[in-house]
């Protein structure tokens, strides 16, 4: 498990406390198994997936009237030996990667436990990572599978002509339309998942005689509602290119995608409400409103993108390949808001059975009987219009100018929180054949980014209007004026589709340099690459804060860094079955901007002491490719040091928004990930899966707490005492067992038996402080519910899958493929969820984390027509 505890620990009421726990599996024996397993080869078979995410072979099988050569596994890696090292590791899907990436990717498992900002995303070169949160939104192209379905990926450090890469590695997707498959391609998809239907279609013309190529995708996914009660999902996607090859030089490409998403969310809840409704499925986003279910919490999610690409052929050893891009688009999320009257969420805390267990406890019955009712349970919808229908009030100097205006104001609305973005750039890279052994890769780009952070009224639920002014100020302070959202309008009155509560702009400015060289010599070939970036951040004020006059309106200073990366690497080919490689890469980078502000919807004051992070990372891989048997062995060790953490929450106490912020948050990762897949026969494949890591906080962190409606600062400078806790929110150990049969007459099935352990929540950061365990000694009970984390129950699921293919006249394919997850239905396997940050130190069970559930029996089942 690690060490719960720094050696360094000195205060006496936490050191008795720290344990020490031993690592979770030794690699020396995974690796000795892994060798004595090698030798044996079990038999030999093409390893080729007869299913819609392969090309199909069967279409050569079916033409006796051409020659037909056959070359299999046996032949492949008997050429091995005379093969440059790079392409034998590049010949075949890493196991590993592909079982962690499907299979585990239900339990939220994260490839060495890595969050996204680790790993980057470009589309034709271009980074599409977003550079406020270092993340890659994958629904922003989310229904073209068609059109990302080739996709080059790198998982870890290593060599790369698109980028430098990242600790997770870099995956890239060339949507152009040459490079697209030619043909016709249609699909129907019915599941039980986030949505019930897919409908898909793509039409790819491959480049013809005159130069041209063009290709077009678009699909459509919906339900009325989800697996989950309350949910619901409508989206499109769309997707276009053209291509030009000029001559023999000179090839230009134009291509644009997007995906418009609405979809209803789920919620998760404390282990009490799915107790009580006898649903580990319990959404309480969700209320009858004219006997129909309505979710108060709607995504609505759409961001286009388009990019030009050049490619330039210098010479017949180089390449210029430029694209430039530009993107923009919406990002809401809907929710519910409340003025003078009560928290409108059914599973607020007060509303729950237990609040009445330590008061009141007289009603404590009566309350575990009305949440047998639905309507109790759920969101009222009723109850807000009926509120906000009986509530005349005037509003006196409305907007400041001298008005009055009399109507029902709402105490209840649906709100929909937005961050708009707008960002454009360009990326080149240059890559030259120096000889047969030296390639030598150049590269920079150039980004601006723009995020519009606001919200608006959606719905007034019944009432004419909504006042915009601080409900938590307004109660704090007599002076008006500072409960003002926005000063330059006094009793700001606000209607459906205006902007209210808060307005700002984060701007960034990023610009990369790269360049890489690769070398070979023999039996080994090696690596090394540098990159310098420079990063700019900084806040726009829309609005003038009432709380913070001064430091809200207008541009905030500029946030400066300079970034810098190192990386270096080598495979040695022992035999031409039998490798080494080594990899390593010491990265520095500038904070996320969206976690460095104390409190930037309203006001620009940075978290103190924020500093650049730095990553050291390396590995170190046993990889074997025989006639029966390929796996790879791998160690890692990975230390990210000096991140932030920051979090807002409503604190109880306070009775405000409070802000949380952490300073040299530093995490290590390091653990063994081991993937054999061996052929047993010609037609049975079996593949087995092992990641065993150790991913834990190795710091003290230094925390500062404010709150949003004034400039009193609740801590600074408190020690956080996180060294040795477990990262959350994955699981840390996870194994597959897969049995494959491959029939001849193109037909597939196979089954994969999967395990999970050591998932832990997050730790709640106050709660592992001096200042919490005040006044407290070893013995109280509060002591260990205090410093304990929460960990999950160790889990497993059963996934089968099946597919068939067929052609007709030599020129059709059908393929019909089905999955179905979880087979044994199991719903007591908590994948995730949080500690809350609210907490009462001496009743820790007052506010218990919140959890979600994997899902129960799911499939996905679709058919494809091609040609």
């Amino acid at each position: 498990m690690g060490v719960r505890c720094s050696a360094q620990t000195t205060e006496p009421a936490l050191m008795a406390h720290c344990s020490l726990t031993t690592p979770p599996v030794a690699f020396s024996r995974v690796l000795l198994s892994f060798l004595v397993l090698a030798p044996l080869g079990l038999a030999a078979q093409s390893d080729t997936l007869l299913n819609a995410a392969q090309p199909d072979t069967s279409e050569n099988k079916n033409r006796p009237q051409l020659p037909v050569f056959t070359l299999t596994t046996d032949d492949l890696d008997g050429e091995l030996g005379n093969q440059d090292i790079s392409g034998i590791l590049q010949s075949s899907r890493d196991v590993f990667t592909s079982v962690a990436g499907f299979n585990f990717g239900q339990a939220r498992f994260r490839i060495r436990g890595y969050d996204s900002e680790n790993t980057l995303v470009s589309i034709n070169g271009v980074l599409v990572n977003d550079f406020e949160t270092g993340w890659a939104s994958w629904s922003n192209w989310a229904g073209l599978n068609d059109v990302t379905r080739w996709m080059q990926v790198r998982t870890g450090i290593g060599a790369s002509r698109v980028n430098f890469g990242s600790l997770g590695g870099a995956t890239d997707m060339n949507i152009q339309a040459s490079a697209l498959r030619k043909g016709v391609r249609g699909s129907y998809a019915s599941a039980n998942r986030a949505y019930r239907n897919r409908l898909m279609f793509t039409y790819a013309t491959g480049m013809n005689a005159k130069g041209w190529a063009f290709a077009f995708s678009g699909s459509r996914r919906w339900a009325e509602e989800g697996y989950v009660d309350g949910t619901s999902f409508n989206a499109f996607s769309y997707f276009l290119a053209a291509e030009k090859r000029l001559n023999e030089r000179h090839t230009i490409s134009l291509s644009g995608f997007g995906a418009p998403i609405m979809q209803g969310r789920q919620g998760i809840a404390v282990q009490e409400a799915y107790d009580l409704t006898d649903n580990s499925y319990y959404n309480p986003n969700w209320g009858y409103q004219n006997g129909e279910k309505r979710n108060a919490k709607m995504s609505h999610d759409h961001k286009p993108m388009i990019l030009a690409t050049h490619t330039f052929k210098v010479s017949d050893a180089a390449k210029l390949t430029t694209s430039a891009y530009y993107t923009f688009g919406r990002d809401g999320l809907t929710g519910l808001n409340w003025f003078d009257a009560k928290d409108p969420r059914p599973d607020y805390y007060r509303y729950l059975p237990s609040f009445y267990r330590f008061e009141n406890a007289h009603l404590y019955d009566d309350r575990v009987a009305a949440w047998q009712n639905e309507n109790t349970r759920q969101i009222d919808w009723d109850q807000l219009y009926f509120a906000n229908g009986k509530n005349l009030y005037s509003v006196v100097n409305a907007n400041g100018d001298g008005s009055t205006i009399t109507g029902n104001r709402s105490k209840y609305i649906v709100e929909e929180v937005r961050a708009d973005p707008m960002r454009f750039g360009v990326n080149s890279v240059w890559t030259k054949t120096l000889s047969d052994a030296t390639q030598l890769t150049f590269g920079g780009s150039m980004h601006k980014q723009r995020t519009h952070y606001f919200k608006v009224v959606d719905d007034l639920l019944g009432g004419d209007f909504w006042v915009d002014i601080d409900q938590f100020a307004d109660r704090d302070f007599s002076d008006s004026t500072i409960s003002l959202n926005d000063v330059s309008t006094p009793n700001k009155v606000v209607e459906i589709g205006d902007v209210f509560g808060w307005d700002y702009t984060i701007h960034t400015s990023y610009m990369d340099a790269f360049a890489q060289v690769e070398h070979k010599w023999g039996r080994m070939e090696t690596y090394a690459g540098i990159d310098l970036s420079s990063t700019s951040f900084w806040r726009k004020g829309n609005v003038q804060n009432g709380r913070f006059p001064n430091n809200s309106l207008g541009d905030s200073d500029k946030n400066n860094f300079l970034g810098f990366g190192l990386k270096l690497g080598a495979i040695y080919k022992i035999t031409g079955r039998h490798f080494v490689s080594a990899n390593a890469a010491y990265i520095s980078r500038p904070p996320a901007a969206n976690a460095s502000y104390l409190g930037p919807r309203v006001r620009d004051a940075v978290v103190p002491g924020l500093t650049q992070e730095n990553a050291i990372s390396g590995d170190i891989s046993y990889i074997m490719r025989a006639p029966r048997l390929k796996g790879r062995a791998t160690l890692y060790y990975t230390r990210i040091a000096d991140q932030v953490w920051n979090r807002s929450y409503y604190h109880d106490v306070y009775l405000t928004i409070v802000n949380y912020a952490m300073t040299g948050v530093d995490q290590l990762h390091r653990g063994v990930e081991l993937g054999v897949e061996a052929n047993l026969t010609s037609t049975w494949v079996m593949t087995a899966v092992y990641a065993g890591g150790s991913y834990t906080y190795d710091s003290r962190p230094v925390a500062t707490i404010t709150r949003n409606n004034s400039n009193e600062v609740f801590g600074a400078d408190r020690t956080i005492y996180w060294k040795g806790y477990r990262v959350g929110g994955m699981p840390q150990t996870a194994a597959s067992l897969g049995l494959k049969y491959n029939s001849p007459k193109f037909w597939f099935a196979g089954f994969n038996a999967n395990w999970f352990g050591d998932i832990y929540l997050d730790p709640n950061p106050d709660r592992r402080t001096a200042e919490a365990l005040e006044n407290l000694v070893t013995s109280d009970p509060q002591w260990d519910d205090l410093l304990e984390q929460t960990k999950l129950d160790d889990n497993y699921t059963l996934d089968l899958y099946a597919g068939k293919s067929w052609m007709l006249k030599r020129k059709y394919r059908i393929a019909l493929n089905l999955t179905v997850s979880n087979v044994l239905d199991n719903q007591e396997f908590r994948v995730g969820g949080f500690e809350q940050l609210r907490y009462d130190r001496m009743n820790v069970d007052r506010f218990p984390p919140k959890y979600s559930y994997l899902f129960g029996r799911n499939y996905f089942a679709m058919v494809t027509f091609s040609f």
